[in-house]
Formats: structure tokens, sequence, C-alpha cells
């Protein structure tokens, strides 16, 4: 059994909604520039030549990801700076604006880990400062907002890697458990569209509530694991004005390997998509 006794409390230690676990929504591409107004704050961040995660504009000059998207999977690695760039809006070939990346920075509590990641889920987020800021008027920043209760409605908006051209959303996602370290959302979650904002809209306006984490199992069914915003936003702000720009690639990284004692039942170990 794989070691994950201390996660499936912590899921199950706050309140779960009472509607089913099936998927609320299908996944529908966003493929018009119709279909696609109002999200074109939400890009595509290239990762040097190893691929590219979903990331979303909450400043001019300030875009939000999850932490595990700044490291390879295979060296544990950081991508340096100046080989990111982000790409808002981008759809069948063309961004709305292109940026590079001055300085990015992890949760400082965030570790890599190579397998058992459980661990890192609450503190998977990351804070890129772009090189010029974004200021066209139909890109304008998305504001933040606290955790959403569990039965919230919420969006997801994605890139993955078999619909890499054109983003994807998946409204009516109901939240099943609100819980820490993580909410647990029964959302389409495919290779590569971890990383991705999760929005809760309120009198038709899109607020980022958190950040997809990771994919696992919950007596049975799919579940995507998110990072609620919140505390962990705040932290890294903090280190953002304070950290140094240009990280830069270090020689000899290696992946840390880690994991947490016990068993569970019923939730599988996450897996990065």
């Amino acid at each position: 059994m794989r070691p994950f006794l201390s996660l499936a409390l912590a899921l199950l230690a706050g309140p779960m909604a009472a509607p089913a676990m099936a998927e609320d929504s299908a996944l529908v591409g966003m493929l018009t520039a119709d279909d696609v107004k109002g999200w074109q704050s939400v890009g595509k961040l290239m990762m040097g030549r190893r691929g590219f995660c979903t990331g979303v504009l909450i400043g001019p000059q300030m875009v939000l990801t999850a932490a595990h998207c700044l490291y390879d999977k295979e060296t544990g690695a950081r991508t340096p700076d100046d080989q990111i760039s982000f790409q808002a809006g981008w759809r069948n070939g063309r961004a709305e604006a292109y940026r590079g990346v001055r300085r990015s920075v992890p949760h400082p509590d965030y570790i890599y880990t190579g397998e058992d990641e459980m661990e890192r889920v609450a503190y998977d987020l990351a804070l890129l400062e772009l090189d010029q800021p974004i200021l066209l008027p139909q890109l304008p920043p998305f504001a933040t907002d606290a955790r959403p209760g569990a039965g919230t409605v919420v969006s997801v908006v994605s890139y993955a890697m078999d619909r890499a051209e054109v983003p994807s959303i998946q409204q009516g996602c109901s939240v099943i458990a609100s819980t820490r370290p993580a909410l647990i959302l029964p959302c389409d979650i495919a290779f590569r569209s971890s990383r991705a904002p999760v929005f809760s809209v309120a009198d038709g306006v899109p607020r980022v509530v958190s950040v997809i984490s990771a994919k696992s199992e919950l007596e049975g069914q799919k579940v995507a694991l998110a990072v609620p915003l919140e505390a962990p936003l705040k932290v890294l702000e903090a280190e953002m004005a304070r950290e140094e720009p240009g990280h830069k690639a270090k020689a000899g990284v290696k992946v840390i390997k880690g994991g947490l004692s016990g068993g569970a039942k019923f939730v599988s170990p996450p897996e990065e998509p």
C-alpha cells in the first residue's frame, strides 16, 4: 500500500459536498475568438525545450502557476528564468502578448520530489515576474479570491499535451471537499493540465481561487487536487518582494525522494499529469 495515510486523514477532516462525485460538465475547447473572450489572460508558460504549463495573469507583470511547473521531472533541476516565456491567450498559433520572465519564485516550503508527492500539494504554487508588464485592454489581470467551500461551482481553464493549441474550459465543476491541504475537484485533468488556474464566478466576474497541483483518486473516482491561494499566495508575494531576479540553472541537482508514513485505503498517490 502506498504511504499516504496522512493526506487521506487530512482530506476527510473537512466537510464533503452533498452531490455525487461524478464530473459535472464536459471539457470544452475554446476554438473561436468569442469562446475565449474574457479568458485571454490565461496563457502558456513555455519552459525552455521541455514543454509548457498553464499560467494565469494576476497582475500586469505577475503570472501564477504551480511550483512543480518550474522543475524538470527527470532531473529535478529548476528551469532557468531566461528560458521561460509567457504566451498570453495562446490560440491557434498566436498569442495576444508575448513576454519573457524576469524571475520565478516557488513557495519557500515547496520541495520538488520525484515520487510520493502528497506532502507538496499545500505549497505547490509559484509566481513569475514578467520582463515587461502586460497593459493591453483585452488582457486584464484576474483578481484572486478566498478558498471556495464544498459544493461551490468552479471552472478550470487549461492547456494540455493533446490540446496545446487552444485553451479548454470545464465549467460547473463542483468542489467535492474544501479541506487542508487541498481542494478536491472532479475536474477533467489530463497530461500537463495540472498547473491550471481554478476560478469561481460571482456576478459574472471570474476570480482565481486555486491552482491544480495533481490528480489522484478518492473512493475510486478520479479527482484533481488543487492548492487554495489564501496564505500560500501571501507568502509568495513576500518572497517575491525580497528575491533577487535571475534564477539560473545549478549543476548537479538531483530529484529528492520523499513520502509519508502509513497507508491509505481510499486515496491513491497523486500523479503529475
